[in-house]
């Protein structure tokens, strides 16, 4: 018989992942994480090393795997678009195939199953903010729907697993999320920023600063997913702090709060850059009583003192 895991997370070694597991750890329960090693970072775990609780597998999603286990946590996947337009077949790949073994081995233990989908889901919207019912503004040919697309048809592989083998399904589409543990590299805005803030190098915005995101820290999104892990409820819900803030107006907070001498300079737009970005998150506070309690002043000044050993 394979051996026994209350939970597995894929990409475990991620941003993401090494924070649920340290929670998870932290509430007395045991996890196998498995990660490739692609984009994780074997330091982010590094606490949770000699936890006999903490099992760690240098495996491939891509590739099925074998185990006994209640809950799988599916957050294997690069999440920057830095990262995920390296190699598009790649991420398309890792989406399908990689949730479809998950869905099976769920299918074979009867594992609940929560799947990492993402605000890109909706494209460039049209309508502000965005709920789960709204259909989305997206094109099938442009750098970013190798993901967009991607997390659109892992959703629906979810159902169809769902209707065909009655598996509890959970779909957290997560909006923004920042915090300690994240990569100094990893080519989204709020690391970009206080990266170049720390170093005093231009700070970099793309188009004009006006377009607008929100931005939850990952303390109050790992809280968020595991109340999504435990309800009932299996329809996706919108993680996210709906708090909305202009990008050039979280350049000068973050340049204000690391003291920076860093100029803030603009470089094009990229192709499909939403313009707006921003949760509705009532379904969230209905059916999981949930929503963020960490301000985005503490929450920056929690991640600035993170990459300021990081980066020292």
């Amino acid at each position: 018989m394979s051996k026994y895991f209350k939970n597995l997370v894929t990409g475990g070694l991620g941003f993401l992942g090494t924070n649920l597991i340290n929670k998870l750890l932290n509430s007395g329960e045991n996890v196998l994480c498995i990660d490739n090693c692609s984009t994780g970072q074997i330091e982010n775990i590094k606490e949770s090393w000699d936890n006999k609780s903490f099992h760690f597998i240098k495996h491939d999603v891509l590739d099925p795997i074998d185990f006994n286990v209640e809950r799988i946590w599916h957050l294997a996947c690069p999440a920057s678009p830095l990262h995920y337009q390296l190699d598009p077949v790649n991420t398309a790949r890792t989406i399908f195939i990689g949730t479809e073994n998950m869905l099976r081995l769920a299918k074979k233990y009867d594992a609940r199953i929560l799947i990492a989908s993402s605000s890109e889901v909706y494209g460039n919207p049209t309508i502000h903010p965005q709920h789960e019912d709204y259909k989305g503004n997206i094109k099938i040919n442009s750098k970013r729907s190798c993901y967009v697309v991607g997390k659109r048809f892992a959703e629906s592989l979810c159902y169809d697993y769902q209707r065909m083998h009655n598996l509890e399904i959970k779909i957290a589409r997560i909006f923004n999320t920042y915090g300690p543990k994240m990569s100094i590299k990893d080519g989204r805005v709020v690391s970009n920023f206080i990266t170049q803030a720390l170093k005093n190098e231009p700070i970099t915005i793309y188009g004009d600063g006006k377009q607008t995101r929100s931005f939850c820290f990952v303390e109050d999104l790992i809280e968020a997913l595991i109340k999504t892990m435990e309800c009932d409820y299996s329809n996706p819900l919108n993680l996210g702090n709906p708090f909305e803030i202009s990008i050039l107006d979280l350049a000068k907070m973050v340049k204000d709060k690391t003291s920076s001498d860093s100029k803030i300079v603009f470089n094009p737009l990229p192709e499909d850059d939403p313009l707006k970005r921003c949760p509705n998150i009532k379904k969230a506070k209905e059916i999981l009583k949930w929503e963020p309690n960490i301000s985005l002043e503490k929450g920056l000044e929690l991640t600035i003192n993170y990459f300021k050993n990081k980066i020292n």
